[in-house]
């Protein structure tokens, strides 16, 4: 990636989800700082600023903010950060996702109202409201992009209560497609196969997906949060300005498979 054209020079980048080095937030922000964007980035409270503070300072973020969707107010006060630091918004990664626990390991039959409820709010209809607050910064165009999952379109065993929810969370990318493609914003839901990140963690047999990943997929190698970012990168760059409100697969071709 040294090597490559700073294709997104000059663009401004919101990275949300960064919780470690393995979160596929970070394969973003690190892919746009490479080909040549100015990045901002989030932590979801005090116990995860350590974890992504150096992340932050090693990708020369510009901002680092903190932002617990589930908080009232907290959405607002970083996207006021965000303008008051820079005079627009380019890019856009929502990359959160949470079920309670028992919920999600319940199968969706026994999943409470509760939990339901607090998995689309956080995982769907946050990236709503991102992209409220995001399109008035965004006065040149830009692109948004939210982490969906194949859970979302088959079921995938163990996948549970966040199958339905992904479902949401791409077709709302596709609404906002339409709404925001006059003001060329275009909007992707982007779909990578399995990756051991700690969001992962929570599913039972996960391990399974990634040796059964290896062995279907055509190309026939796990992808990794940097294949990811690349993705996100051109479909934000000047190359991909007349694709909108799709949902980009990046799995190795194991979506194609029955």
């Amino acid at each position: 990636m040294s090597a490559a054209q700073p294709i997104l020079e000059g663009r401004r980048a919101l990275v949300v989800g960064v919780a470690n080095e393995h979160s596929i937030a970070y394969g973003c922000a690190k892919v746009f700082r490479e080909l040549g964007a100015e990045v901002a980035l989030t932590y979801l409270n005090e116990k995860a600023r350590p974890h992504v503070a150096p992340l932050a300072q090693e990708l020369g973020a510009a901002l680092l903010l903190p932002l617990d969707v589930s908080q009232p107010g907290q959405l607002e006060s970083a996207f006021a950060a965000i303008g008051e630091r820079w005079d627009r918004l380019d890019i856009l990664v929502h990359s959160i996702a949470f079920a309670p626990k028992e919920d999600l390991q319940g199968g969706l039959l026994h999943c409470s109202a509760e939990g339901f409820l607090q998995a689309m709010d956080i995982s769907c209809h946050s990236f709503v409201r991102m992209a409220r607050l995001a399109a008035p910064l965004m006065t040149q165009g830009g692109a948004m992009f939210a982490m969906s999952y194949h859970g979302a379109d088959k079921v995938v065993p163990n996948y549970n209560v966040m199958g339905p929810v992904k479902a949401a969370l791409e077709a709302s990318c596709r609404y906002l497609a339409y709404e925001l493609g006059p003001q060329e914003i275009r909007v992707h839901a982007i779909s990578p196969g399995p990756l051991q990140t700690r969001a992962a963690s929570g599913l039972k047999d996960f391990d399974l997906l990634l040796s059964d990943a290896v062995a279907r997929a055509p190309i026939g190698e796990l992808v990794d949060i940097m294949d990811v970012g690349s993705t996100c990168a051109y479909l934000a760059s000047p190359y991909a300005r007349r694709l909108t409100g799709s949902t980009v697969y990046v799995d190795g071709g194991l979506n194609i498979i029955a």
